[in-house]
C-alpha cells in the first residue's frame, strides 16, 4: 500500500473506533498528527534501513513485524501514561497497526500467506519483493493496479471526511488550534 492509502486507512479505522466508543470526534491536532505518524512509521523505519543503508533484509521487516509493533506499542503507551498523553499514544498505535493491516490486506484477499511472513520477522524471513531495493526504483515502476486504485479512492474519500472534520492536524496553521480534551 502506498503512503496515502496507509494514511487514509488509519484515519478511517481510528474514526470508526472512536465513534464506536462514543468518544469526541474529530481528534485534536496532536492526536491527528500522532495518528498520521503511526500510519507511516513502519515505512519510515524499514525502507531507509533496508534500501539506503542496507541494514535490513527488506523494506518490510523490522518495523513491519508484529513482534516489533507490539513492543513499540507497549513502550509508547507506558510513556504516554507517565506523561498523560494516552489519547495521542493510542492514535499512534492504531495508526501503526492499521499500516500492517494495509500491507497484509492484498495477500489476505489473494489467500497468499507466503507474503504475510513479514509480520513474523525475524522468526520468518520476509517475502521476496520485486521492488525492494531503492526509493527511485519504487516510484519509477509505479503502475496503478486495481488495489492501488482502490487505495487512491480510499484516500480521496478519506480526504473528504478529513476536510469535513475540520482538517485535524493542521490547527497549528490557524490562530486557535483544536486542543486535546481529557477525553480526546
Amino acid at each position: 500500500m502506498w503512503p496515502w492509502g496507509h494514511a487514509a486507512l488509519g484515519y478511517l479505522v481510528y474514526a470508526i473506533l472512536r465513534r464506536g466508543r462514543g468518544r469526541p470526534w474529530p481528534p485534536s491536532d496532536v492526536t491527528a498528527i500522532a495518528l498520521g505518524i503511526g500510519t507511516q512509521f513502519p515505512d519510515l523505519v524499514d525502507k531507509p534501513l533496508a534500501w539506503s543503508l542496507h541494514l535490513l533484509p527488506s523494506g518490510r521487516s523490522l518495523a513491519h513485524s508484529l513482534i516489533t509493533t507490539t513492543l513499540v506499542a507497549v513502550v509508547v503507551l507506558a510513556l504516554a501514561r507517565r506523561y498523560d498523553q494516552r489519547v495521542p499514544a493510542w492514535a499512534f498505535v492504531v495508526g501503526y497497526y492499521s499500516h500492517l493491516l494495509g500491507d497484509a490486506l492484498l495477500p489476505l484477499l489473494q489467500f497468499d500467506t507466503a507474503f504475510l511472513t513479514f509480520l513474523l520477522w525475524p522468526l520468518r524471513p520476509p517475502p521476496p519483493y520485486q521492488m525492494d531495493s531503492n526509493f527511485i526504483e519504487h516510484f519509477v515502476n509505479f503502475s496503478p493496479s486495481g488495489f492501488t486504485l482502490v487505495g487512491m479512492a480510499l484516500a480521496l474519500s478519506t480526504i473528504a471526511l478529513w476536510v469535513t472534520d475540520g482538517l485535524p492536524g493542521l490547527g497549528w496553521l490557524a490562530k486557535e488550534p483544536r486542543r486535546p480534551t481529557s477525553d480526546d
